[in-house]
């Protein structure tokens, strides 16, 4: 039962999680030459942002429902699939229909996800973990995201989308992994809460997410930005939930080898899909969710 409520907690997640892409892609590139504290200056002035802050908000809250269920390896692989609702609302915004190459693709990736959590059947390990432990983990990330952002500040166009993007994937899977503990903490009370080293690092996680995954939804299409954030989160969160948190995929034998598979699958058909949706706006030379909007 609870695996059941995990999963629908997952998935309502995930379409929110998109519903808010949507709307703060398009409010975001409306005008790409604004920059940190002035860009979100104009954001919060627009509706079209303030409403999918809140729908991220209510997705968030959804996701640590669905944390508090299940475990990271059960849950945000299914936080993928915001990307097959995401992609398809942008292609409506745009004015035109999702393709067919689309369409095969976004199949491909709910078909895998299935059959990924029905052979995986991930389980859950600890919700919580000391310094000591999330020290290695966290150390490697947090050179990859200093990566990112330094990357970033000399690249344009879609590499500089996808460089935020990816430094945003890493913030939002660390968010991932701190929720466990955060709703853990809440049964101990609001000392417990306010005085946890993960209530405050998972506050600075989302707001620094938030933060670049507005200005990477700036730099470029909504194909370009949200792959590299629906891809990277999972598999940041399954890192840390194998690494750290001790969580398992209760199979063996040849399901091993499935699950690499499947797991090569979600990867390929993520960014076939997003490939497959950028293309009109690229051969139209507009923004598929930004110019056309604006």
């Amino acid at each position: 039962m609870s695996t059941v409520a995990a999963v629908g907690a997952a998935l309502l997640s995930a379409l929110l999680f998109a519903l808010a892409a949507v709307g703060q892609q398009t409010s975001a590139a409306a005008d790409p030459h604004d920059r940190g504290l002035r860009m979100l200056a104009r954001l919060v002035r627009d509706p079209r942002w303030l409403a999918g802050s809140l729908g991220d908000t209510a997705a968030f809250a959804m996701q640590a429902v669905a944390l508090g269920f299940g475990s990271l390896l059960l849950v945000q692989p299914l936080i993928v699939t915001q990307l097959v609702f995401a992609l398809p609302l942008a292609a409506w915004w745009a004015g035109r229909r999702p393709s067919r190459r689309e369409l095969v693709w976004a199949a491909v990736l709910v078909v895998a996800l299935v059959l990924f959590v029905t052979v995986g059947e991930p389980t859950a390990g600890v919700d919580r973990a000391g310094l000591a432990a999330w020290a290695p983990t966290g150390s490697v990330l947090l050179v990859l995201f200093a990566a990112c952002l330094v990357a970033a500040r000399s690249a344009t166009g879609t590499a500089r989308a996808l460089l935020l993007a990816a430094s945003t994937g890493i913030a939002y899977g660390v968010v991932a992994a701190l929720t466990l503990g955060v709703v853990d903490t809440l049964s101990d009370g609001l000392v417990a809460l306010l005085t946890s080293w993960e209530t405050w690092a998972l506050a600075v996680a989302i707001v620094g997410g938030t933060l670049l995954q507005q200005t990477a939804f700036q730099a470029g299409a909504l194909g370009a930005s949200l792959p590299a954030v629906v891809v990277g989160e999972p598999v940041v969160a399954a890192v840390v939930g194998v690494t750290v948190l001790d969580e398992r995929l209760a199979t063996g034998g040849a399901g091993w080898l499935l699950v690499a598979v499947l797991v090569v699958v979600l990867v390929v058909a993520t960014v076939a899909l997003a490939r497959a949706s950028a293309e009109p706006g690229e051969r139209s030379g507009v923004l598929d969710t930004g110019e056309q909007a604006s």
